[in-house]
């Protein structure tokens, strides 16, 4: 099997959040792969009574029109995410380190062992529910530095994301964000919409924020059993951080902090291979301008196409990244990567995903 700790290029898993949405995201694996439709068939049952109908939103060949709202984009983005990093720990790759942004970071969180999947899922059930009811606000891509666009954040709108030296995400309630977006626009400064109905990492879901923490306290949270990196912290993220329930669930209206964790990833991980483990390729273009990837002393790989194009392309672009990761076996084919390596998987459980 492949084992990251005798390759020459160890190999970090990342896993998008909100705006990698997209229509039928990963469904070619379903049905196709056993650990993939385990984790996603588990996760419309953990899902109750709303599991039928995101499974039918999630294989619709067209969005709904809610599909970019919290009650659907982040339960999928978290389920999938998940689904795809339980089927590549099954076939036998260890991971040097992994990370996310937003809801990615709640997936590689749980693959680390912090949280079980059943737990993520009734969060995930609550988040639905709170930050349904935030005031509607959206979120901002603008293609500029902090400095470019100090005089605009305040009191309405606020920075949420760092993505790279000049990739930002703005967030809002929707009226001051669109005059931001009229004012940067004005000064010849790129602005796109992201695809969020909600004002995620800003005080706009601070009140949802608070009420989703009686259910973080109620859930057990572990140290990670691989190393996790935090965009919250921007870097490796502690065992006490990863115990702390307000730590996980302040997160939805904190900054996140994506371009110096990477930066910190890529220089403790010299030479490794960047793995985005998740739809779309929204993390693997920011990892592209990165000083390491850019001089060839790191590589960026993605599982999945850009968007769904059809279930073939995503069973191909699987096949063709796990060529890729699998390459020579440091071990004897057919030989275990060790217990404690990864968390157990449904195999090495005996029991249902």
């Amino acid at each position: 099997m492949p084992d990251t700790a005798g390759r020459a290029r160890p190999v970090v898993l990342m896993f998008a959040g909100q705006g990698a949405q997209h229509p039928r995201m990963a469904a070619g694996l379903h049905g196709h792969d056993e650990t993939f439709t385990a984790w996603m068939d588990e996760a419309f049952r953990l899902l109750g009574p709303d599991g039928t109908r995101l499974r039918e939103q999630w294989l619709a060949p067209a969005p709904a029109p809610e599909y970019d709202d919290v009650t659907v984009a982040q339960p999928l983005l978290y389920a999938v995410g998940h689904a795809l990093g339980r089927m590549l720990l099954e076939q036998g790759l260890r991971p040097a380190a992994l990370f996310g942004h937003s809801v990615g970071e709640l997936v590689a969180a749980t693959l680390a062992g912090v949280l079980e999947f059943a737990d993520g899922m009734r969060l995930m059930r609550d988040r639905m529910a709170l930050f349904a009811d935030t005031p509607p606000g959206g979120m901002l891509a603008v293609a500029a530095s902090v400095a470019d666009v100090a005089d605009v954040l305040g009191p309405t709108v606020h920075l949420a994301a760092v993505n790279a030296a000049r990739q930002l995400l703005l967030a809002g309630e929707r009226a001051p964000l669109d005059d931001a977006a009229r004012i940067l626009t004005g000064r010849g400064l790129v602005c796109q919409d992201v695809r969020a109905r909600q004002a995620f990492h800003s005080p706009v879901v601070a009140p949802a924020v608070d009420a989703s923490l009686p259910a973080w306290q109620a859930v057990r949270l572990a140290p990670p059993r691989l190393p996790l990196y935090s965009a919250y912290t921007r870097g490796p993220l502690p065992a006490d951080r990863a115990r702390d329930p307000e730590f996980w669930a302040r997160q939805p209206a904190e900054t996140v902090h994506f371009a110096p964790t990477l930066t910190t990833v890529l220089d403790e991980h010299p030479g490794c291979l960047l793995v985005e483990a998740g739809p779309g390729n929204s993390l693997a273009t920011l990892a592209r301008r990165q000083r390491a990837i850019t001089r060839g002393h790191s590589a960026v790989l993605t599982l999945l196409p850009d968007r769904a194009r059809g279930d073939e392309a995503d069973i191909r672009s699987v096949e063709q990244a796990w060529c890729v990761l699998s390459g020579p076996p440091a071990v004897p084919a057919g030989a275990g990567a060790g217990a404690g390596s990864h968390p157990p998987t449904p195999a090495e459980t005996g029991r249902k995903p």
